[in-house]
């Protein structure tokens, strides 16, 4: 069932800057008027506005779409990272370009669509909790419970703009000025919304894709990761692991296959549909769309969001399956001519050629836009089989874009990431050997199944000794000697967590609060110059990057919304370091 996704639009109180003053007032469209909202049915139709803004995406095309407000963060986590690149050709979104390059300018509209995006779920939420706090009508218990939702919103869509921007306001339903200050720390804020959820909220939902206590406490120990504050991380982590509520499900694959979607792995996703009514497809994942490989591969656009070298090279392990260190080596863009053992979850990440891509058949050039451009690599968690064509794309959708947008959910938690989480956490305050078995519950799903060459999503996972399998030597196993370095304990977990979570708009975010985001993009920026012009893994472009330093810690505020917070002559709103 796909739950809580629904284009509602409800009179809400303010939003921040965005597109002039004017936009502090919103206009309904289908207005109701205020008994009705006040209802109890309204507040809970206000609530579900809010939930439905988890995907980015309502509609407005602002001025790039839906690519820069995708849930997934691909542009701003990914392409900014040694993940992936902006893929596509030279000319096409050149913006996304310009941050991949680090050529960051506050007059990129890309950021002011991102700010905008998750400023408006701000709003929605703030709308309920307003609604909420004035209703006399609503059941108590179900009231504390919608205060806990919102709550829980408000420090989601608030926490993305950390996460981007770093220094912007946070914003309460009793806030009636919306020009306000950045400069306070907004982490005690979202802390404190999210341990309201957590105290209110109850330990499941009926309804798919509502945040519960557990998925609340999983957000709440995330946010204290990127604090830096680990005993309360792993306090928050320790409430969700113990509680025996979410598993890893058998297969790696599992958790982006829309056939499992909502699946004991998952603790909180975007919810997504298709085919539900909408002749568009904006119930679909709308962000991903550009993500899908080129006009010669079964999809037919667009060619964005490509996996580097770098990338595939992290999957690379020895004999024991261990992972490899970066000096030996990359793999090959032919598998058959590859030398190295492979984490088979690098095929259920990557689209290689001559290697099945699902059950479509084998990934071949002619998928790619523009190889010596975007690297000959395509991206594949957010990508459906064959024979879920009609039934989880958008292909039977009037007016979309062929059947790019899909109904695959987006795993905002998932507990593969919190168990690499509470390892992160345990490894900083000294507890190597928790952190070792934990590390090892992931790495040993990982060993349960491969990329096969089944005909069907059924039977597409194969085991790793499966004899039809001529295109890798599957290899991957457990940390079975005793963790005794913090130093090399902590090198194992992020890496663990880099391929574990691949793609999945964490990378950048992870490098900023290990700090170590510019060694390692000026590495593997170096790593790129150093190749010669005639190696086929050679980015050239990449070159241009300008050199990462501590003012890429955050992305400039967009510069519209800095000229828009000027009040009383005072511009409240002051733009991050170096921009």
């Amino acid at each position: 069932m796909k739950a809580l996704k629904l284009f509602l639009v409800v009179a809400v109180f303010g939003v921040v800057f965005a597109c002039g003053e004017d936009f502090l007032e919103l206009n309904p469209q289908g207005a109701l008027d205020g008994s009705a909202l006040e209802s109890p049915d309204g507040i809970e139709a206000s609530l579900i506005s809010a939930y439905s803004l988890l995907d980015g995406w309502n509609g407005q095309w602002g001025n790039f779409g839906p690519w820069a407000r995708d849930a997934g963060h691909w542009i701003w986590s990914n392409v900014a990272s040694d993940d992936t690149h902006k893929g596509s050709d030279a000319s096409d979104i050149a913006d996304i370009t310009q941050v991949e390059l680090y050529q960051w300018l506050p007059s990129n509209g890309l950021f002011d669509d991102f700010f905008q995006s998750r400023y408006e779920g701000v709003a929605r939420a703030n709308a309920t909790l307003a609604l909420n706090d004035a209703s006399e009508t609503i059941d108590p218990a179900r009231k504390a419970e919608i205060n806990a939702e919102g709550s829980f919103l408000r420090a989601h869509y608030h926490f993305e703009l950390w996460k981007v921007f770093k220094q912007i306001p946070y914003f309460t339903q009793a806030d009636t000025e919306f020009r306000k200050s950045n400069e306070p720390d907004i982490i005690p804020n979202i802390v404190a919304d999210l341990q309201t959820a957590v105290a209110d909220l109850p330990t499941t939902q009926a309804e798919v894709g509502r945040v519960n206590r557990l998925s609340a406490s999983a957000y709440l120990g995330r946010v204290q990761m990127h604090a830096g504050n680990f005993s309360e991380a792993k306090a928050a982590l320790d409430v969700v692991v113990n509680s025996g509520q979410y598993s890893l499900v058998d297969c790696f694959h599992d958790n982006f296959d829309a056939d499992f979607d909502n699946n004991a792995e998952s603790i909180l996703a975007v919810q997504f549909s298709v085919n539900d009514g909408d002749p568009n497809a904006n119930n679909a994942n709308y962000g991903t769309r550009l993500g899908f490989p080129h006009s010669g591969s079964p999809f037919g656009c667009c060619g964005f969001n490509q996996p580097t070298q770098d990338l595939v090279d992290a999957f690379k392990t020895d004999a024991n399956g261990l992972p490899l260190s970066d000096d030996e080596g990359i793999l090959p863009e032919n598998p058959a001519a590859q030398s190295y053992n492979v984490d088979p979850r690098l095929d259920w990440t990557v689209g290689r050629d001559d290697v099945p891509f699902y059950d479509h058949g084998a990934h071949n050039p002619g998928w790619i836009r523009d190889r010596n451009f975007g690297g000959p690599y395509s991206p594949k968690k957010t990508q459906f089989h064959a024979d879920q064509f009609d039934s989880f794309s958008s292909a039977s959708s009037a007016g979309a874009w062929g059947p790019q947008a899909s109904a695959i959910n987006y795993n905002i938690i998932r507990y593969a990431d919190v168990l690499l989480m509470l390892a992160e956490a345990e490894v900083e305050l000294g507890n190597l050997e928790r952190a070792r078995e934990l590390t090892n519950m992931v790495r040993a799903r990982a060993g349960n199944c491969a990329q096969g060459a089944g005909g069907s999503g059924a039977e597409i996972r194969a085991s790793l000794d499966d004899a039809s399998i001529t295109w890798a030597n599957y290899a991957v196993s457990t940390y079975d000697d005793a963790w005794t370095d913090q130093g090399a304990a902590r090198d194992a977990v992020r890496l663990e967590r880099r391929i574990e979570l691949a793609m999945e708009g964490i990378r950048l975010y992870d490098l900023r609060r290990w700090g170590t985001l510019q060694s390692t993009m000026a590495d593997y920026f170096a790593k790129n110059n150093a190749r010669s012009d005639d190696d086929i893994s050679k980015r050239r472009y990449l070159s241009e990057a300008f050199q990462v330093s501590d003012i890429h810690q955050a992305y400039p505020l967009p510069g519209v919304q800095v000229d828009l917070s000027e009040l009383d002559g005072v511009t409240m709103l002051q733009q991050n370091p170096g921009f």
